[in-house]
């Protein structure tokens, strides 16, 4: 509300001050509302009071009772939803121009009759004393790896004195995801915060209430660290509101980069990634000043990092196959009744025996999930033909699309020899290459002869055409023209003037040499 000292003020302004817009900056107020005064010519004071009459009828005046009554037995109703539900009580009544004002009704009533609003208490952050960490999906950006779709999530580390920020890419909510943004964080800062703060993700707290409030391999990685351990309260994200904020930030950023870029897609993961890392240098650039104030309270690194996989001890069924975090992977046959040991990353399973890495695997997501590798199993399964039919993993020995096409077109034609024809083909792949084997099949499926393993064989033996070679010919050149070339040349230095001189000081100077 503008004052009489404002209004002075003003005027004395303009009496100084030739525009309008000075003089209002100067009194504090808006350019149009200056305006309203230097025309009137009077104070706030002495202007006509605002009015307190309605200038049209209320048109919610015989049904706010029954609106009133409803906010208050549910306070989250919106007034759209109220406006839609009096239009079906009362048809032709309130026509949809009248939302607006309905919506102004409530929100008076809720700033000055409703529940109180909750209160958020603005926290005094100290250097070096506290870091805070989340995942964050990232899947809605639409980012793809030359053309196909990439589902992932980012490991998002900030210190909430200076905001400055680190990136991991990942897949899954794992500790050993976790562990490895968390570390990376840590020795790309080059120093440690006091605390670390984190939701109620079940990798770091344990959701029992009897159980300790951490878990075991969270509280190793902490004490590793010289760190003590924060929660928030369940369904309380904005308690760990420094990391929720920076997620909006990080990912608007994200997507302001890419529109920037004018493409979504990566030629590959670590182009991404760097991609990524480059976003997060550009942001902590502009924290410079605040993170040379936190640095000198960070305390040193430890002399090494911690591992970032779990170790399982898991021996190898019949089948041929470990359980591994509640699934199921195949490794070599012969490795069946051996202990070994499975080390669990954040993205890959390695299967060691004897201190060595005997089979690297993609980590599978979830729970419950299989992946079997038909070059494990093969072998037998040519000797066991009739497993193939009911095989618990059966669809895991389809290696693409063109494989299962032929196994159908067999199981259709002949049924009784579909698995040993298709046993023979998938043999016939682990010993002289899937990719050959499948480019056969496309070859074979879109002609007209058999598909079969002896088919596919005989196409092997062929080599594949080449790219056709465009012919080039080359006119053969007249010899005679260059000597035409050399005649004229000697023709026109007879005629240039100074040729004789020239000749005649090349006979002098060649004189003495005859002598000697």
């Amino acid at each position: 509300m503008v004052t009489d000292e404002q209004v002075n003020c003003l005027h004395k302004a303009l009496k100084q001050e030739a525009s309008l817009s000075v003089a209002a900056a100067k009194a504090g107020m808006d350019r149009k509302t200056a305006r309203k005064y230097r025309r009137s010519g009077k104070l706030p004071s002495h202007l006509p009071g605002e009015h307190t009459w309605r200038t049209r009828p209320d048109a919610f005046a015989e049904v706010w009772h029954e609106l009133q009554a409803q906010l208050e037995r549910a306070p989250g109703l919106e007034a759209k939803t109220l406006f839609a539900e009096l239009q079906r009580l009362y048809p032709g009544r309130f026509p949809d121009g009248q939302l607006r004002t309905l919506q102004r009704r409530v929100k008076h009533w809720r700033a000055t009759q409703g529940p109180p609003r909750e209160v958020f208490f603005a926290q005094l952050h100290t250097p070096g004393r506290l870091c805070a960490s989340d995942f964050t999906h990232l899947g809605s950006l639409g980012v793809t790896i030359q053309g196909v779709p990439l589902d992932h999530l980012a490991y998002h580390f900030v210190l909430t004195y200076s905001n400055w920020e680190s990136v991991t890419l990942c897949f899954s909510e794992s500790f050993e995801s976790f562990s490895e943004g968390f570390q990376n964080a840590l020795w790309e800062l080059g120093g440690v915060a006091l605390e670390h703060r984190s939701d109620r993700m079940s990798l770091a707290v344990h959701q029992s209430a009897d159980a300790e409030l951490f878990t075991q391999r969270y509280r190793a990685l902490l004490a590793h660290y010289g760190m003590t351990g924060q929660t928030i309260q369940a369904r309380q994200a904005h308690e760990n509101g420094d990391a929720e904020q920076s997620h909006h930030r990080f990912k608007r950023a994200v997507e302001q980069a890419l529109l920037l870029r004018g493409s979504q897609d990566f030629e590959s993961r670590p182009a991404y990634q760097r991609f990524l890392h480059q976003l997060c240098q550009q942001g902590n650039a502009n924290r410079a000043l605040r993170l040379a104030e936190e640095r000198p309270c960070l305390r040193p690194l430890p002399a090494r990092r911690l591992e970032t996989f779990k170790r399982l001890r898991v021996k190898v069924a019949a089948g041929s196959t470990v359980r591994v975090e509640r699934n199921t992977y195949s490794v070599p046959a012969r490795l069946i009744g051996e202990w070994v040991e499975a080390r669990v990353g954040s993205e890959a399973v390695e299967v060691w025996y004897a201190q060595r890495v005997v089979e690297r695997l993609p980590r599978l997501r979830g729970r419950h999930k299989h992946r079997i590798d038909y070059r494990h199993v093969i072998d037998w399964l040519v000797r066991k033909p009739g497993a193939f039919a009911q095989y618990k993993y059966q669809a895991d020995l389809f290696p693409t699309s063109r494989f299962r096409l032929a196994y159908d077109g067999w199981l259709a034609q002949q049924p009784e020899r579909a698995s040993r024809e298709y046993l023979a083909l998938l043999h016939l792949a682990a010993r002289q290459g899937e990719a050959e084997v499948d480019r056969a099949l496309a070859e074979l499926l879109t002609g007209e002869g058999p598909v079969n393993a002896d088919a596919v064989q005989a196409r092997l033996g062929q080599e594949a055409p080449g790219p056709r070679v465009p012919a080039v010919q080359v006119a053969a050149v007249e010899l005679t023209a260059y000597d035409e070339l050399l005649e004229h040349k000697e023709v026109v230095d007879e005629r240039s003037p100074g040729s004789e001189a020239a000749s005649a000081g090349a006979v002098e100077g060649a004189a003495p040499a005859d002598d000697a």
